[in-house]
Protein backbone atom coordinates (compact mmCIF):
# COMPACT_ATOMS: atom_id res chain seq x y z
CA UNK A 1 0.00 0.00 0.00
CA UNK A 2 1.00 3.75 -0.58
CA UNK A 3 -0.22 7.13 0.91
CA UNK A 4 0.00 8.15 -2.83
CA UNK A 5 -2.93 8.11 -4.97
CA UNK A 6 -2.80 5.01 -7.88
CA UNK A 7 0.37 3.65 -6.15
CA UNK A 8 2.36 0.94 -4.58
CA UNK A 9 4.91 0.56 -2.50
CA UNK A 10 7.57 -2.60 -2.50
CA UNK A 11 11.06 -3.01 -1.24
CA UNK A 12 11.25 1.06 -1.11
CA UNK A 13 10.21 1.66 -4.88
CA UNK A 14 6.85 3.14 -5.69
CA UNK A 15 5.07 1.90 -8.88
CA UNK A 16 1.87 3.45 -10.68
CA UNK A 17 -0.98 0.81 -10.72
CA UNK A 18 -3.79 1.53 -11.76
CA UNK A 19 -7.29 -0.39 -13.59
CA UNK A 20 -7.52 0.78 -16.99
CA UNK A 21 -11.34 2.31 -18.28
CA UNK A 22 -13.21 -0.27 -20.39
CA UNK A 23 -13.12 1.88 -23.67
CA UNK A 24 -8.82 2.34 -23.02
CA UNK A 25 -8.54 -1.25 -22.72
CA UNK A 26 -7.63 -2.36 -26.37
CA UNK A 27 -4.97 0.81 -26.43
CA UNK A 28 -3.29 0.40 -23.15
CA UNK A 29 -4.16 -3.25 -21.65
CA UNK A 30 -6.80 -3.88 -18.46
CA UNK A 31 -3.60 -2.66 -16.34
CA UNK A 32 -1.46 -0.17 -15.94
CA UNK A 33 1.64 -0.70 -13.55
CA UNK A 34 5.03 1.40 -13.75
CA UNK A 35 8.53 1.52 -11.64
CA UNK A 36 8.65 5.25 -10.36
CA UNK A 37 11.27 5.62 -7.87
CA UNK A 38 12.33 5.22 -4.41
CA UNK A 39 12.02 9.11 -3.12
CA UNK A 40 8.28 9.24 -2.42
CA UNK A 41 7.89 13.46 -2.99
CA UNK A 42 9.41 12.23 -6.83
CA UNK A 43 6.61 9.53 -6.86
CA UNK A 44 4.15 11.48 -6.19
CA UNK A 45 5.33 14.05 -8.67
CA UNK A 46 5.61 11.19 -11.64
CA UNK A 47 2.25 10.06 -10.30
CA UNK A 48 0.44 13.00 -10.43
CA UNK A 49 1.71 13.62 -13.97
CA UNK A 50 0.64 10.57 -15.14
CA UNK A 51 -2.85 11.13 -14.05
CA UNK A 52 -3.04 13.89 -15.87
CA UNK A 53 -2.16 12.73 -19.01
CA UNK A 54 -3.82 9.37 -18.53
CA UNK A 55 -7.51 11.53 -17.68
CA UNK A 56 -6.73 13.60 -20.64
CA UNK A 57 -6.75 11.14 -22.94
CA UNK A 58 -8.96 9.17 -21.64
CA UNK A 59 -11.86 11.95 -21.70
CA UNK A 60 -11.86 11.14 -25.53
CA UNK A 61 -13.78 7.77 -26.28
CA UNK A 62 -12.31 7.54 -29.58
CA UNK A 63 -8.36 7.75 -28.94
CA UNK A 64 -7.06 4.76 -29.83
CA UNK A 65 -3.11 6.07 -29.68
CA UNK A 66 -2.28 5.30 -26.44
CA UNK A 67 0.44 7.67 -24.37
CA UNK A 68 4.03 6.94 -23.85
CA UNK A 69 4.02 6.52 -20.69
CA UNK A 70 7.93 5.17 -20.14
CA UNK A 71 8.55 7.97 -22.19
CA UNK A 72 6.88 10.55 -19.80
CA UNK A 73 8.83 8.74 -16.88
CA UNK A 74 12.01 8.94 -18.73
CA UNK A 75 11.81 12.74 -19.89
CA UNK A 76 9.62 14.22 -16.49
CA UNK A 77 11.75 15.97 -13.44
CA UNK A 78 9.84 17.19 -10.71
CA UNK A 79 10.81 20.43 -9.53
CA UNK A 80 12.60 20.90 -6.66
CA UNK A 81 11.14 22.04 -3.45
CA UNK A 82 13.65 23.03 -1.24
CA UNK A 83 13.78 26.36 -0.13
CA UNK A 84 17.55 26.75 -1.49
CA UNK A 85 16.87 24.93 -4.65
CA UNK A 86 13.86 26.95 -5.50
CA UNK A 87 16.00 30.25 -4.59
CA UNK A 88 18.63 29.14 -7.05
CA UNK A 89 15.43 28.88 -9.23
CA UNK A 90 14.47 32.39 -8.93
CA UNK A 91 17.78 34.19 -8.69
CA UNK A 92 18.96 32.82 -12.16
CA UNK A 93 16.04 34.08 -13.29
CA UNK A 94 16.32 37.66 -11.91
CA UNK A 95 18.47 40.12 -12.99
CA UNK A 96 19.49 41.59 -9.32
CA UNK A 97 21.68 42.32 -7.28
CA UNK A 98 22.10 38.32 -5.77
CA UNK A 99 23.94 39.64 -2.55
CA UNK A 100 21.09 40.85 -0.45
CA UNK A 101 18.98 37.35 -1.22
CA UNK A 102 21.40 35.22 -0.54
CA UNK A 103 22.48 36.78 2.19
CA UNK A 104 18.55 36.61 3.75
CA UNK A 105 18.71 32.95 2.65
CA UNK A 106 21.60 31.72 4.65
CA UNK A 107 20.56 33.63 7.86
CA UNK A 108 17.02 32.02 7.39
CA UNK A 109 18.15 28.53 6.56
CA UNK A 110 20.46 28.77 9.32
CA UNK A 111 17.84 28.96 12.22
CA UNK A 112 14.85 27.59 10.44
CA UNK A 113 16.52 24.81 8.27
CA UNK A 114 16.43 23.96 4.26
CA UNK A 115 13.20 22.17 4.36
CA UNK A 116 9.77 21.84 2.00
CA UNK A 117 8.83 25.57 0.92
CA UNK A 118 5.22 24.50 2.52
CA UNK A 119 6.32 23.58 5.52
CA UNK A 120 7.32 27.21 6.71
CA UNK A 121 5.32 28.79 9.60
CA UNK A 122 4.61 32.14 11.24
CA UNK A 123 6.97 30.81 13.73
CA UNK A 124 9.94 30.59 11.58
CA UNK A 125 8.81 33.94 9.87
CA UNK A 126 9.14 35.55 13.48
CA UNK A 127 12.09 33.77 14.77
CA UNK A 128 13.99 35.01 11.51
CA UNK A 129 13.05 38.70 12.94
CA UNK A 130 13.92 38.36 16.24
CA UNK A 131 17.24 37.26 15.37
CA UNK A 132 18.21 39.64 13.24
CA UNK A 133 16.80 42.17 15.65
CA UNK A 134 19.03 40.31 18.66
CA UNK A 135 22.12 40.80 15.71
CA UNK A 136 21.51 44.63 15.99
CA UNK A 137 20.27 45.23 12.83
CA UNK A 138 18.39 48.01 11.65
CA UNK A 139 14.83 47.91 10.79
CA UNK A 140 15.15 48.98 7.37
CA UNK A 141 18.00 45.92 7.02
CA UNK A 142 15.04 43.47 8.37
CA UNK A 143 13.02 44.94 5.92
CA UNK A 144 15.00 44.45 2.83
CA UNK A 145 15.58 40.62 4.42
CA UNK A 146 12.16 39.98 4.41
CA UNK A 147 11.04 41.42 1.16
CA UNK A 148 13.70 39.21 -0.39
CA UNK A 149 12.61 35.97 0.93
CA UNK A 150 9.11 36.53 0.27
CA UNK A 151 9.58 37.36 -2.91
CA UNK A 152 11.24 33.86 -3.18
CA UNK A 153 8.71 32.24 -1.59
CA UNK A 154 5.99 33.72 -3.58
CA UNK A 155 8.12 32.53 -6.46
CA UNK A 156 8.21 28.80 -5.32
CA UNK A 157 4.31 28.80 -4.18
CA UNK A 158 3.53 29.39 -7.78
CA UNK A 159 5.58 27.74 -9.57
CA UNK A 160 4.85 24.45 -7.33
CA UNK A 161 0.99 25.38 -7.73
CA UNK A 162 0.93 25.92 -3.55
CA UNK A 163 -2.02 27.61 -2.27
CA UNK A 164 -0.34 28.85 1.26
CA UNK A 165 -0.15 32.09 2.96
CA UNK A 166 3.45 33.55 2.78
CA UNK A 167 4.57 33.50 6.11
CA UNK A 168 6.51 37.08 5.63
CA UNK A 169 3.12 38.87 4.13
CA UNK A 170 2.44 41.89 6.77
CA UNK A 171 5.19 40.99 9.07
CA UNK A 172 5.39 43.75 11.85
CA UNK A 173 9.05 44.82 12.75
CA UNK A 174 8.93 46.64 16.22
CA UNK A 175 9.76 50.10 16.68
CA UNK A 176 10.38 50.40 12.41
CA UNK A 177 11.77 53.17 11.13
CA UNK A 178 12.66 54.71 14.60
CA UNK A 179 16.23 54.04 13.86
CA UNK A 180 16.73 55.79 11.09
CA UNK A 181 19.58 58.36 11.09
CA UNK A 182 20.23 61.11 8.39
CA UNK A 183 23.35 59.97 6.84
CA UNK A 184 26.00 62.65 6.59
CA UNK A 185 27.56 64.55 3.41
CA UNK A 186 30.91 65.68 3.22
CA UNK A 187 31.59 69.45 2.75
CA UNK A 188 33.90 70.46 -0.44
CA UNK A 189 36.65 71.04 1.51
CA UNK A 190 36.40 67.45 2.91
CA UNK A 191 36.25 66.20 -0.16
CA UNK A 192 39.43 68.34 -1.57
CA UNK A 193 41.18 66.94 1.63
CA UNK A 194 40.46 62.97 1.06
CA UNK A 195 41.03 63.39 -2.59
CA UNK A 196 44.22 65.03 -2.14
CA UNK A 197 45.43 62.13 0.41
CA UNK A 198 44.22 59.26 -1.49
CA UNK A 199 46.55 60.44 -4.64
CA UNK A 200 49.33 61.16 -2.77
CA UNK A 201 48.80 57.81 -0.34
CA UNK A 202 49.94 55.01 -2.55
CA UNK A 203 47.23 53.12 -1.68
CA UNK A 204 44.37 51.57 -4.66
CA UNK A 205 41.77 51.58 -1.84
CA UNK A 206 41.99 55.21 -0.93
CA UNK A 207 41.55 55.95 -4.87
CA UNK A 208 37.96 54.94 -4.57
CA UNK A 209 37.09 58.07 -2.66
CA UNK A 210 37.75 60.65 -5.77
CA UNK A 211 36.28 58.17 -8.24
CA UNK A 212 33.68 57.49 -6.13
CA UNK A 213 33.01 61.15 -5.46
CA UNK A 214 33.21 62.66 -8.73
CA UNK A 215 30.89 59.65 -10.56
CA UNK A 216 28.08 58.78 -8.02
CA UNK A 217 28.77 55.76 -8.68
CA UNK A 218 28.11 52.68 -6.40
CA UNK A 219 31.36 50.94 -4.43
CA UNK A 220 30.72 48.06 -6.00
CA UNK A 221 30.41 49.09 -9.44
CA UNK A 222 33.81 50.17 -9.63
CA UNK A 223 35.72 47.89 -7.54
CA UNK A 224 34.06 45.19 -10.59
CA UNK A 225 35.20 47.40 -13.51
CA UNK A 226 37.24 45.98 -16.17
CA UNK A 227 40.03 47.47 -18.18
CA UNK A 228 37.60 47.35 -21.38
CA UNK A 229 34.94 49.55 -19.26
CA UNK A 230 37.31 52.62 -19.36
CA UNK A 231 37.93 54.54 -22.10
CA UNK A 232 40.63 57.41 -20.98
CA UNK A 233 40.61 58.51 -24.61
CA UNK A 234 37.58 59.61 -24.56
CA UNK A 235 37.09 60.26 -20.34
CA UNK A 236 34.53 58.01 -20.27
CA UNK A 237 33.65 54.78 -18.52
CA UNK A 238 30.88 52.21 -18.88
CA UNK A 239 29.00 50.87 -16.15
CA UNK A 240 27.99 47.40 -17.23
CA UNK A 241 27.25 44.26 -15.67
CA UNK A 242 29.79 41.09 -15.93
CA UNK A 243 30.15 37.68 -14.76
CA UNK A 244 32.36 38.80 -11.91
CA UNK A 245 29.61 41.30 -10.68
CA UNK A 246 25.67 42.56 -11.48
CA UNK A 247 24.21 46.13 -11.24
CA UNK A 248 21.30 46.47 -8.91
CA UNK A 249 18.88 47.57 -11.38
CA UNK A 250 18.39 48.17 -14.99
CA UNK A 251 18.96 51.49 -14.85
CA UNK A 252 22.02 50.95 -13.40
CA UNK A 253 23.59 50.49 -17.13
CA UNK A 254 24.93 53.22 -18.12
CA UNK A 255 28.15 55.65 -19.87
CA UNK A 256 29.61 58.41 -17.29
CA UNK A 257 32.33 61.24 -17.71
CA UNK A 258 35.88 61.18 -15.98
CA UNK A 259 36.06 64.56 -14.99
CA UNK A 260 38.77 66.02 -12.31
CA UNK A 261 39.92 64.09 -9.73
CA UNK A 262 38.57 61.26 -11.08
CA UNK A 263 40.04 61.20 -13.85
CA UNK A 264 43.62 61.67 -12.07
CA UNK A 265 42.55 58.91 -9.87
CA UNK A 266 41.41 56.09 -12.28
CA UNK A 267 45.27 56.98 -14.19
CA UNK A 268 46.54 56.53 -10.90
CA UNK A 269 44.77 53.48 -10.46
CA UNK A 270 44.99 51.80 -14.08
CA UNK A 271 48.31 51.91 -12.97
CA UNK A 272 48.30 49.15 -10.30
CA UNK A 273 45.79 47.27 -11.99
CA UNK A 274 45.86 43.83 -14.23
CA UNK A 275 45.52 43.02 -17.88
CA UNK A 276 41.35 42.79 -16.63
CA UNK A 277 40.09 44.24 -13.96
CA UNK A 278 41.10 47.95 -12.30
CA UNK A 279 40.92 46.35 -8.67
CA UNK A 280 42.10 42.62 -8.98
CA UNK A 281 42.84 42.01 -5.15
CA UNK A 282 39.02 42.28 -5.07
CA UNK A 283 38.19 39.90 -7.75
CA UNK A 284 38.45 36.16 -6.79
CA UNK A 285 37.28 32.98 -8.49
CA UNK A 286 35.38 35.13 -10.83
CA UNK A 287 33.71 36.94 -7.94
CA UNK A 288 33.83 40.69 -7.23
CA UNK A 289 34.30 41.16 -3.42
CA UNK A 290 33.10 44.51 -3.20
CA UNK A 291 32.00 44.23 0.41
CA UNK A 292 36.06 43.85 1.18
CA UNK A 293 36.71 46.95 -0.90
CA UNK A 294 33.83 48.63 1.55
CA UNK A 295 35.60 47.83 4.88
CA UNK A 296 39.03 48.86 4.06
CA UNK A 297 37.92 52.36 2.36
CA UNK A 298 35.13 52.91 5.04
CA UNK A 299 37.46 52.27 7.92
CA UNK A 300 39.73 55.28 6.54
CA UNK A 301 36.98 57.46 5.66
CA UNK A 302 35.18 57.10 9.54
CA UNK A 303 38.41 57.84 10.97
CA UNK A 304 39.25 60.89 8.97
CA UNK A 305 36.09 62.16 8.53
CA UNK A 306 33.86 62.07 11.33
CA UNK A 307 32.38 59.08 10.67
CA UNK A 308 31.10 59.32 7.35
CA UNK A 309 31.51 56.48 5.10
CA UNK A 310 31.95 55.63 0.94
CA UNK A 311 28.20 55.91 0.67
CA UNK A 312 27.88 59.04 1.97
CA UNK A 313 29.84 60.04 -1.25
CA UNK A 314 26.70 59.13 -3.14
CA UNK A 315 24.35 61.37 -0.85
CA UNK A 316 26.62 64.67 -1.50
CA UNK A 317 27.12 63.66 -5.35
CA UNK A 318 22.67 64.19 -5.18
CA UNK A 319 23.18 67.32 -3.05
CA UNK A 320 26.06 68.81 -5.13
CA UNK A 321 24.03 68.20 -8.55
CA UNK A 322 21.13 69.72 -6.82
CA UNK A 323 22.68 73.53 -6.19
CA UNK A 324 23.87 73.42 -9.69
CA UNK A 325 19.69 72.73 -10.47
CA UNK A 326 20.67 70.15 -12.59
CA UNK A 327 17.06 68.32 -13.49
CA UNK A 328 16.08 65.26 -11.18
CA UNK A 329 15.63 62.70 -13.89
CA UNK A 330 19.47 63.46 -14.65
CA UNK A 331 20.32 62.79 -11.31
CA UNK A 332 18.84 59.70 -11.51
CA UNK A 333 20.56 58.82 -14.56
CA UNK A 334 23.99 59.99 -13.20
CA UNK A 335 23.49 57.66 -10.09
CA UNK A 336 21.77 54.72 -11.89
CA UNK A 337 18.77 55.16 -9.49
CA UNK A 338 15.83 54.15 -10.20
CA UNK A 339 13.91 56.97 -11.25
CA UNK A 340 10.51 57.95 -9.47
CA UNK A 341 9.79 61.01 -10.84
CA UNK A 342 6.54 59.31 -13.07
CA UNK A 343 5.89 57.36 -16.05
CA UNK A 344 7.25 59.96 -18.50
CA UNK A 345 10.35 59.84 -16.74
CA UNK A 346 11.07 56.19 -17.85
CA UNK A 347 10.37 57.11 -21.40
CA UNK A 348 12.97 57.92 -24.08
CA UNK A 349 16.63 57.03 -24.53
CA UNK A 350 17.39 59.29 -21.67
CA UNK A 351 20.66 62.54 -21.36
CA UNK A 352 22.93 62.18 -24.12
CA UNK A 353 26.60 62.02 -22.73
CA UNK A 354 27.76 65.52 -23.71
CA UNK A 355 24.83 66.91 -21.31
CA UNK A 356 25.73 64.75 -18.17
CA UNK A 357 29.42 66.11 -19.11
CA UNK A 358 28.35 69.46 -18.76
CA UNK A 359 26.50 69.10 -15.46
CA UNK A 360 29.66 67.19 -13.83
CA UNK A 361 31.85 69.77 -15.07
CA UNK A 362 29.78 72.20 -13.22
CA UNK A 363 30.12 70.73 -9.85
CA UNK A 364 34.15 69.26 -10.93
CA UNK A 365 37.02 69.16 -8.07
CA UNK A 366 39.80 70.05 -10.43
CA UNK A 367 43.12 68.05 -9.58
Amino acid sequence: MSHIQYTLCRSGRYYYNRRVPKHAVQAYGSFIRLALSKDPVEAEAYAKRLGNVLEGSWSNPSRSQPVDLAGIIDSFKPRSSLLSEMAEEYLALRQIDQTPPRVALSTFISIAGDRHVREYTREDAKLFVDHLEIKGNKTATIRRRINSLSAILNYAYSELDLDKRNPFTRLFIRNEGHDVSKRGTFTKEQLMQGYDKALSSGSSVKLLMPILGETGCRLAEIVGLRLEDIDLENDLIHIRPNHARRLKNKNSTRILPLVGYARTAMVQAMSQADDQWLFPQYIKAGHCYATHASNALNSWLKRDFGGLTAHSLRHTMRDRLRVVECPMDMIDQIGGWRSVGGVGARYGEGYGFDQLAEHLGHISIDS
